[in-house]
């Protein structure tokens, strides 16, 4: 099994990705190009899954279910990033998830959804 962490695409820098649905503090909005998603489906693998359900039976953190969850999400950002680089943009606004999970059991999948809004921004000389 891989545990390979997924790294942050440093297309756009972190700071600048956002859930606010403006500019940051110092900024202003020069250019709005639309809206950019990230798409990923993962599925469980079945060893890994009948291990963590296991330790679900015990209780705490599921450490398993966890890193795999963030790597979803972590992919799901990259592609929404690396998107809004492609368009041009410096900026990404109004960021949001969203989770459903598809199949049950051992066919279960992961969908993950995270998209906003691509813009270019420039230094706000009101500021």
């Amino acid at each position: 099994m891989d545990f390979k962490k997924i790294e942050r695409s440093d297309a756009i820098p972190f700071a600048f990705v956002s859930t606010i649905p403006f500019a940051p503090a110092g900024y202003k909005i020069t250019q709005q190009l639309g809206m950019v998603r990230g798409l990923t489906v993962r599925s469980r693998n079945l060893v890994t899954a009948f291990g963590a359900d296991l330790k679900s039976l015990v209780g705490g953190v599921n450490l398993t279910y966890k890193k795999q969850s963030e790597d979803t999400r972590m992919e799901a950002y990259n592609f929404m990033v690396e998107e809004a680089a492609s368009l041009g943009a410096n900026c990404v606004i109004g960021v949001q998830y969203n989770e459903e999970q598809l199949g049950t059991g051992g066919t279960s999948l992961s969908e993950v959804l995270c998209y906003g809004t691509a813009v270019r921004v420039e230094v706000s000389k009101e500021f």
